[in-house]
């Protein structure tokens, strides 16, 4: 009889470690709104969400109804955010830089599910009002 040693768990995936810490780091409010949106992991963009959105190249795609649109109950379909590993990974190369780019990214979808546009984003970023 042999004894058989248990195989070690695999260590997470660093996508998988950036994204939690990228959920932990949102403030309170930003984090209670994840529980509107699902959030998956897709390892690269397809041609056809590209092409929805005139991009070359995405980190993070959001596709619903926005909140100040229609209440979550009274949507048509769900609303999803789809985080891209690829492309994240590819342009944050460090753990530390994953984690901020993943949360960047997470932070600017969960935006366009609260109904903010992009320009505001870009106002915002900016400073104005």
């Amino acid at each position: 009889m042999h004894d058989i040693e248990p195989t070690a768990a695999p260590s997470p995936d660093a996508f998988e470690v950036a994204l939690t810490a990228a959920i932990e780091r949102l403030p309170p409010a930003y984090r209670e709104q994840l529980a509107t949106v699902a959030v998956v992991v897709a390892d690269e963009a397809s041609p056809e969400e590209l092409a929805s959105t005139g991009a070359h190249g995405l980190l993070g795609l959001y596709r619903g109804v926005p909140r100040t649109v229609l209440g979550a109950g009274h949507a048509a379909i769900p609303s999803v955010i789809t985080l891209y590993r690829g492309p994240l990974q590819r342009q944050y190369r460090s753990p530390d830089a994953l984690v901020g780019g993943v949360e960047e990214t997470l932070r600017h979808e969960l935006a366009h599910h609260l109904g903010i546009s992009d320009a505001r984003l870009g106002e915002l970023k900016r400073g104005e009002r």
